[in-house]
């Protein structure tokens, strides 16, 4: 088993995001954890239809919000040493890392990807 305990940094993968945060609980099988940092955006679309464009809805998928908590299998938590992020700032890196791949691949998965980003960018940054 994990020697991971309650308060340690962690990184997750929840739902095609990647975030770093800490452990507020130890459960059977998934660890309760406080998102503070967005390491990766989810993608776009049906998670069961990956980079599918054809399905009956083309899912908007937010982050993780900050210190939102999420029950992450206990296989997809991993230490994390590094500095903690700003949580808006690792956001904006996030999702311009996002656009940036999207934006190299031609497909209408991708453009569909992209018209959410650009959406949930507005409802993130607003002024």
């Amino acid at each position: 088993m994990s020697d991971l305990k309650v308060g340690d940094k962690v990184t997750g993968i929840y739902k095609t995001g990647k975030y770093a945060g800490e452990i507020t609980d130890i459960r059977p099988e998934h660890y309760l954890v406080r998102v503070l940092a967005v390491l990766k955006h989810p993608m776009q679309g049906d998670l069961h239809n990956p980079k599918d464009i054809e399905v009956g809805f083309f899912h908007e998928r937010r982050a993780l919000a900050f210190r939102e908590q999420a029950n992450i299998p206990k296989k997809m938590v991993k230490p994390y040493n590094e500095e903690m992020p700003d949580y808006l700032e690792s956001l904006k890196k996030a999702v311009l890392d996002m656009k940036e791949s999207l934006k190299q691949d031609d497909s209408p998965w991708a453009n569909q990807s992209l018209k959410n980003i650009e959406t949930l960018e507005k409802d993130y940054f607003k002024q």
